[in-house]
């Protein structure tokens, strides 16, 4: 594994980061596809000895059990000092007043919270899952800034907003003298890219780390359009993310992982590797080929006329996934 440097930091990543939404308990929030902690441990360790150090969880994910998964697992598998742990903050954890959202006293809270689930003092990069619109931006980029001096996150990131709002919170911090975020974790793959438009120009002249979720567009670049699977079913919000006008890509990306001998998957993630500004696609598991697919992905490399087949069905699309 050769490791990449995440944005502006000098911090060593893996140019894959496991996504940890696929562990939990099945029966806890809304995941009901989740994989239980028995079956989660397997895919944890083989990451790590597959040599991805970076992953990516947050509080709400099957109500805080998967960080204690995570956090169990990676006690077991890894040195702490070599892993790059991630979470979020914003959404509700509790029914109540101060309950969800960026404001002082609710990331004080999570943090907190957060830690003692993963069994760490501190993460290594804390986000915010989303826009508060309820809470004056000053509030939330101070309260993280002294979250950061606190030592209970040595950086800090954003996740799925409007280009505007994103520079807006970065002029914040930068005008106060706070600490900025280093990395942006947004929607973005073969079948979304209206990113391409101004978030990821934004973040590649600031210098700022990509880590884009749903690389495979929850799974419909990997198998066949109509076929499903037991997330697709159950999945309400993906289910909202995209249309039968996406079909043509996924086809692509069949027809030319035929060609090549290869899974779909690796194509559909080489293609994203190989984006300007994007260090590392979030990739959740839920099997074994899943880790090996991504890893593999790192060696697949497109020809001009494969990435030209890839992207010229792209049809726009409504901005989506930020609420």
């Amino acid at each position: 594994m050769e490791y990449v440097k995440l944005g502006p930091t000098g911090l060593d990543v893996s140019p894959v980061c496991l996504g940890c939404m696929s562990f939990g308990a099945p029966d806890r929030g809304t995941h009901e596809w989740t994989l239980d902690e028995e079956h989660s441990r397997p895919l944890i360790r083989q990451a790590v000895e597959s040599g991805i150090n970076f992953f990516d969880t947050a509080n709400v994910y099957s109500d805080g059990t998967s960080e204690e998964f995570v956090g169990r697992a990676l006690a077991d598998f890894a040195r702490r000092e070599e892993i790059v742990l991630a979470t979020k903050v914003y959404g509700g954890m509790r029914q109540g007043p101060n309950a969800h959202g960026l404001s002082r006293k609710a990331i004080f809270t999570e943090i907190d919270n957060s830690l003692r689930r993963l069994g760490t003092d501190y993460v290594d990069l804390y986000q915010i899952h989303r826009w508060d619109p309820d809470t004056p931006i000053e509030e939330t980029m101070e309260a993280l800034h002294d979250i950061v001096k606190s030592g209970r996150a040595r950086y800090i990131g954003a996740s799925s907003m409007y280009a505007w709002q994103f520079s807006k919170a970065q002029f914040t911090a930068e005008r106060h003298g706070w600490t900025k975020f280093v990395t942006m974790q947004n929607h973005y793959n073969l079948l979304y890219r209206e990113e391409e438009r101004e978030m990821l120009p934004l973040c590649a002249d600031q210098g700022v780390g990509v880590i884009p979720w749903s690389p495979l567009a929850r799974g419909r670049l990997t198998r066949d359009w109509d076929e499903s699977s037991a997330r697709s079913r159950t999945d309400a919000f993906g289910k909202t993310l995209y249309s039968d006008a996406d079909r043509h890509i996924a086809e692509e990306v069949a027809k030319i992982a035929g060609e090549r001998g290869i899974p779909r998957a690796q194509v559909a993630l080489a293609w994203l590797m190989g984006r300007p500004a994007v260090t590392a696609p979030i990739v959740g598991p839920t099997k074994a080929h899943h880790i090996s697919d991504a890893v593999a992905a790192l060696e697949v490399a497109l020809t001009a006329e494969e990435v030209e087949r890839l992207e010229s069905p792209y049809v726009p699309h409504p901005v989506l996934g930020l609420s």
